[in-house]
């Protein structure tokens, strides 16, 4: 296990907890007097057996008294466990949800990068782990470790008081035994750790299998998928069933070590009987104290080794919060502020990783209210160009303006507020067709958004489902077809009503009839805006105000439908030879 990890764990535990002071410290006080109270009452324990040693007159009397102090010692010692229970309760769902929503805001500031590089499936996994493994951690510490020590403490002091020697061996002993768990823990972690990596690859990869099932079937690679997660479950298997066997070779060892205990303790109780005057009481008084201990320490071990597993498990959640956001809002960043929505690219140069520079000293102006088609071969930039727009990458070089404000000055949230996106491939929530496209703009009224869906033609499929807005598409929209999903998008968009507009292949997916009926929206949507177009199809960008071609990270042709068809053996004259079959317009 990461030490420096495992120590960023317990502070960012620690920083939720103490927001709570006050529980946290009715929390310890409880506990205190709760332990206190049991371990008095092996002193009544003690006094009612010297009683009916001595069999004296009165001895009736006296013992019915001894029994009251029992009883109020029982329900001294309940209700400060009662009470402790609740405010455990409540304290560590307190932090539970924090820890949570913490999780959660920190995962959304990470970049379109991170989640394109993580399966969704793992870091579902590894938050519930994050927040599970607070309420092991907690519990072990509160209910096991500290009540441990605290009880071991107050006997040792109570039975070295009555003869030295004998709180001595128990001391002895309670190290040793506690020195062995965490020997034998920090030896087993390296394969707890090796379980919990191999745990989440198998979540990942039963996700990844279940959200593409489709593609299982459509391809008849079932097999192939059932032997790969068997081959991983396999390791899971023998990691887990190695790690099992040292469990039960460490309940051995300290079955052993509790055996011995006893046999030395009342050892040397019955050698030193007589020099320290020990009655029927104070043996009584032993065998119930080492007989707790007992009790206590017998999961000791195991609870180490929970604390370890739930301590590894914390940690894969705990890099992603120590991961630094790769897109951040600098100090001091403004909301962007559109009045008139042009757009400048200058000198711009970037690069996926390791990939090498996808844009090269790129520059492109759009002018406010322009209408901008990006075309150009797979791999050339386009889509490039509007990830850069909406800043879910940070440049290696140059700047981006909208109307003369650099992007990376501004905050991210207002400046994607100012710009709409329709998707090549739309996702939606798994929520209802009313909050899909009430995305757009979440203060919308119900008129409104009915108003977009009229508008994006999408109320004709959405009023045939017997719920009609009220209908749950699925998870990422999988209940409808591809063209019903675009038109979603589309609807969202106008909603949204941005005054910059990015349309990916927007109608990519709709059938000819479906396109058709939309084309008038999106003329009515594109009104009024800045608007870049990246398309395959080109008869959908010939009345566009300026056509770019983009190749190899840079500008290669840009004009009008016409201008760019008299080029001579141009990319997109040749592109539009290939798709209009040979017959080019001149």
């Amino acid at each position: 296990m990461n030490k420096n990890l495992t120590k960023e764990t317990i502070k960012i535990f620690w920083d939720h907890s103490k927001k709570y002071p006050w529980i946290f410290g009715f929390m310890v006080l409880t506990m205190i007097f709760a332990v206190s109270a049991d371990l008095f009452r092996p002193f009544l324990y003690k006094m009612l057996f010297n009683e009916i040693a001595l069999n004296q007159p009165g001895m009736t009397a006296r013992l019915f008294s001894i029994l009251i102090y029992m009883l109020l010692a029982a329900l001294t010692s309940w209700i400060f466990w009662r009470s402790a229970t609740f405010l455990n309760q409540y304290f560590e769902l307190k932090v539970i949800k924090d820890l949570t929503n913490t999780c959660f805001k920190y995962l959304q500031g990470h970049s379109y990068n991170f989640f394109n590089n993580n399966f969704a499936g793992s870091l579902v996994r590894k938050v519930n782990k994050f927040s599970r493994s607070y309420e092991v951690i907690v519990d072990i510490a509160y209910w096991n470790i500290s009540q441990t020590v605290l009880r071991i403490s107050i006997i040792v002091i109570v039975l070295a008081l009555r003869q030295w020697v004998v709180g001595l061996v128990v001391l002895a002993w309670a190290l040793a035994y506690i020195g062995f768990q965490f020997f034998f823990s920090e030896y087993k972690l390296k394969y707890d750790l090796d379980r919990s990596k191999i745990d989440s690859q198998l979540t990942g990869q039963l996700a990844d299998t279940i959200t593409n099932n489709v593609n299982i079937k459509l391809f008849g690679t079932a097999d192939f998928e059932i032997k790969s997660f068997n081959a991983l479950q396999q390791k899971w298997y023998k990691i887990q069933h190695f790690s099992w066997t040292l469990a039960g070779v460490a309940e051995m060892i300290q079955s052993l070590l509790m055996l011995l205990l006893e046999f030395f303790v009342f050892f040397f109780a019955i050698k030193y009987r007589e020099t320290a005057h020990l009655t029927v009481g104070d043996f009584a008084l032993i065998q119930i104290y080492i007989i707790g201990l007992f009790d206590h320490l017998w999961n000791f071990g195991k609870n180490i080794r929970k604390y370890y597993e739930a301590m590894s498990d914390a940690q894969e959640m705990t890099e992603i919060l120590l991961d630094p956001h790769e897109v951040t809002d600098r100090k001091g960043a403004k909301n962007l502020i559109i009045t008139k929505g042009a757009i400048s690219f200058k000198d711009v140069e970037f690069g996926y990783q390791k990939t090498g520079p996808v844009l090269k000293k790129f520059n492109l102006n759009i002018k406010a209210g322009e209408k901008v088609a990006l075309i150009g071969p797979s791999g050339g930039g386009k889509s490039t160009v509007t990830r850069i727009i909406f800043r879910f990458f940070d440049l290696q070089k140059g700047k981006v303006f909208i109307d003369d404000q650099d992007i990376a000055n501004v905050t991210q949230a207002s400046l994607r507020e100012n710009i709409s996106l329709v998707p090549q491939e739309p996702i939606l929530f798994h929520r209802s067709l009313m909050e899909n496209i009430r995305y757009g703009k979440l203060n919308a009224t119900d008129d409104e958004v009915k108003e977009a869906a009229k508008l994006a033609h999408c109320d004709e499929f959405i009023n045939k489902f017997p719920e009609q807005y009220n209908t749950f598409v699925g998870e990422r929209g999988i209940k409808l077809s591809g063209g019903e999903r675009q038109r979603i998008a589309i609807a969202r968009a106008i909603l949204k009503n941005a005054p910059i507009l990015v349309l990916d292949e927007a109608t990519s997916s709709l059938d000819s009839e479906s396109e058709k009926l939309i084309q008038d929206a999106m003329i009515n949507l594109m009104q009024g805006k800045t608007t870049i177009v990246i398309a395959h199809r080109l008869s959908t960008i010939m009345n566009m105000d300026r056509i770019i071609v983009i190749e190899n990270g840079g500008i290669t042709e840009e004009g009008k439908h016409k201008e760019l068809l008299r080029a001579k053996k141009g990319t997109y004259q040749r592109l539009w030879q290939i798709q209009a079959g040979g017959f080019a317009e001149r």
